[in-house]
């Protein structure tokens, strides 16, 4: 085996990593992530940050923010979770992903120095040093840091930002961070710092006020997006990018903009991606509306961004999605109501650690439902799956595994058919 193939056994087989376990691989501290730190040296102080938190949409905002500084002539780096095809998407710079050679000699100087250490990471910890240690090598101008899995306990929350953003808050991973809204946004809201401006994506009556009393605690001035900017829904134009007129305070303040990510949910992303924008150009980073707009029509090319709203085929029409919880799903369901089609067909999956009764309830009963189980140990049975979603009123087979059921989707099909695949981040992996 080549020592970068070892170097991923190792990351992906000794390390607890949430992706394959779930909560078990959760860490309620930042005791090691603080430890590797210093054992590299402090790396996340030798580049500014940005810092993006939220339910739903951080993965979405934090790559259109990395395209808008990349225009703008920052070398900017990109920090993601979780990857889709290959380890390194998790880390970039300019939209290159980190090189082999580096993860495989990061990962091999890490394990010489911790035989004195004696550190356990999970895979996250490892990643998020990774990624520091990388952009600091590199001497990025700024990177663009996604939050894994909440805020507060959150590996990447050693860092001070320039502006820090929470783009919504939604049920998801309640093990972990609560079982209320208000208790969610108190995780997420740990991520806000004295004195650092932050974002708040949209206005939600439940937990607004919990943002309110952090940022007052921190002093840290508290922007709601939604209140100055709004988006109309967007057309589309010839090369399928969505054309947005944004407003502030009823203004037009963006008028034809163009977005090459699809889905109708990111007319509400693109609200805080703007509102950063405005608070960087009053620290004087230089980004003209040139580079805002070159950045936003070509996300996807100059970031690599899979997986939203993503057209895999076009007779019949297919398109996966990595929206998971409710109100992802919710996003989804509304964009499928709004797509012509003659029949349609649902490829779905979903990890075992969460209820997906709340989901279920909330896809279209009119579907062909391919009930499936990505090939990792959080994966629900599908079989379960299919015994779960027809106490909802969906009806469909189950297959053991991806491939089982893209292959029978595709034999089933007419061509003005339309397919969608999600429910888990995995399943949208796999048929990637």
């Amino acid at each position: 085996m080549d020592r970068y193939l070892m170097a991923l056994e190792y990351l992906y087989t000794q390390l607890p990593m949430f992706q394959r376990t779930g909560p078990a691989a959760y860490k309620h501290s930042l005791g090691n992530t603080l430890r590797l730190d210093q054992m590299y040296g402090h790396p996340h102080t030798r580049f500014r940050t940005l810092h993006i938190a939220g339910t739903n949409g951080k993965g979405s905002v934090s790559h259109m923010l990395a395209a808008i500084l990349q225009s703008a002539g920052y070398k900017t780096g990109l920090y993601t979770s979780p990857h889709l095809k290959d380890f390194r998407e998790r880390i970039r710079v300019n939209g290159q992903m980190v090189p082999e050679a580096f993860v495989t000699s990061w990962t091999e100087d890490f394990r010489l120095r911790n035989r004195k250490e004696g550190i356990e990471p999970s895979f996250f910890e490892l990643t998020v040093a990774m990624a520091f240690d990388y952009f600091a090598r590199v001497k990025v101008d700024i990177a663009v840091i996604e939050v894994g899995l909440g805020g507060r306990l959150d590996s990447t929350n050693i860092i001070t930002p320039e502006v820090g953003v929470v783009t919504n808050i939604s049920y998801d991973h309640m093990s972990l961070l609560g079982n209320t809204l208000p208790e969610i946004a108190g995780e997420k809201a740990g991520i806000i710092k004295p004195g650092v401006p932050v974002v708040i994506g949209q206005r939600q009556t439940a937990t607004d006020g919990v943002f309110v009393a952090k940022a007052e605690q921190e002093k840290a001035p508290l922007f709601f997006a939604s209140d100055e900017f709004s988006a109309d829904y967007g057309m589309f134009d010839q090369a399928g990018n969505q054309v947005l007129n944004v407003r502030k305070n009823g203004e037009m303040a963006w008028p034809a903009l163009k977005l090459d990510l699809p889905g109708n949910y990111q007319r509400l992303n693109i609200l805080p991606v703007l509102k950063v924008v405005e608070l960087l150009r009053g620290k004087n980073w230089d980004i003209p509306e040139k580079a805002v707009r070159e950045g936003l029509s070509s996300v996807r090319a100059l970031t690599g961004l899979m997986g939203r709203w993503q057209v895999i085929g076009a007779h019949p029409r297919m398109v996966c999605d990595t929206g998971h919880n409710e109100d992802g799903i919710r996003m989804v369901v509304e964009q499928i109501s709004q797509t012509p089609y003659r029949k349609l067909h649902v490829v779905f999956g979903v990890v075992s650690d969460k209820d997906p009764g709340k989901v279920l309830a909330l896809m279209p009963s009119d579907a062909t439902y391919y009930f499936c189980q990505a090939a990792l140990p959080r994966a629900m049975d599908s079989g379960a799956l299919r015994d779960r979603a027809l106490e909802a009123g969906l009806r469909g087979d189950a297959y053991p595994t991806v491939k089982e059921a893209f292959d029978a989707v595709c034999a089933a099909a007419g061509p003005e058919d339309f397919i969608f695949v999600g429910g888990s981040t995995f399943v949208v992996a796999e048929i990637l």
